[in-house]
């Protein structure tokens, strides 16, 4: 009953939905504290890779950073629908995901390096700082994850996906959108909002979290709980990048 009720109660957060935990079964019991700590491990893996990727490619020993992108994408992407639709593989997929994302992190930042030298850096920093201020504001309730706010926020990432989804069907066609892609105030504005709205959902990941060990979720989820904060983490830092990029234009 315990654990029904918990996978009832994640389903606020779009990583962590309900859905996927029906008739998922495990032993042990999820924590918080085995949460943090996973979710250490992952992020360390993904600055390793990233790192790693970074280094291959400013001493010549990755030819072709392209590659290093693209394998990074697609298999984060393949690699993080399964730990999605398959949470008890979180366990094994969840490194493997923080890896291969890396590599894809790894080369976005060189190639933004070159163009922008020490954004990439700016915006690490960024990321960090705006997840401690999120766990600050969640851990002391100055903002608490309400129905209402999780509805807010998953309209509103709902809303940034028609966005990009658009944006990407236009560039097939080789339409551009300069005013929401460039430098000007409009531009950094959607940026700035849209940076918000990724950096907001960390806290439907902690409250997810939270109450999957207060509920007594099986132990695999605190693999699947790290997971979901490194997702969070990755998109909180690409949309600062964007932002900053932006911001130097």
């Amino acid at each position: 009953m315990a654990r029904d009720s918990a996978r009832r109660s994640l389903g606020g957060n779009p990583t962590l939905s309900a859905a996927r935990f029906e008739g998922v079964t495990g032993d042990g019991v999820m924590t918080i504290g085995g949460t943090a700590w996973r979710a250490f491990v992952l992020v360390a893996l993904v600055i390793a890779s990233s790192a790693y990727t970074w280094w291959s490619v400013a001493t010549g020993v990755a030819q072709n950073v392209m590659t290093l992108l693209w394998v990074g994408l697609i298999g984060g992407l393949v690699l993080a629908m399964v730990t999605i639709f398959r949470p008890q593989l979180a366990p094994w997929t969840s490194p493997l995901y923080a890896v291969v994302e890396g590599l894809a992190l790894g080369s976005i930042s060189v190639l933004m390096d070159r163009l922008y030298p020490g954004l990439p850096t700016q915006a690490v920093i960024l990321t960090f700082g705006v997840f401690v201020a999120m766990l600050v504001l969640y851990s002391t309730r100055v903002i608490r994850v309400t129905e209402r706010f999780r509805s807010i926020m998953i309209s509103a990432m709902v809303g940034v996906l028609v966005f990009y989804v658009l944006k990407m069907l236009l560039s097939f066609f080789g339409i551009a959108i300069p005013l929401v892609d460039g430098g000007n105030a409009v531009g950094i504005g959607v940026s700035l909002l849209i940076a918000g709205i990724a950096s907001f959902t960390l806290l439907l990941d902690f409250h997810a979290i939270e109450e999957g060990a207060r509920m007594g979720a099986p132990r695999f989820m605190s693999w699947y709980g790290a997971f979901g904060l490194v997702v969070g983490l990755v998109w909180v830092y690409i949309e600062i990048l964007n932002l900053l990029r932006k911001l130097r234009d």
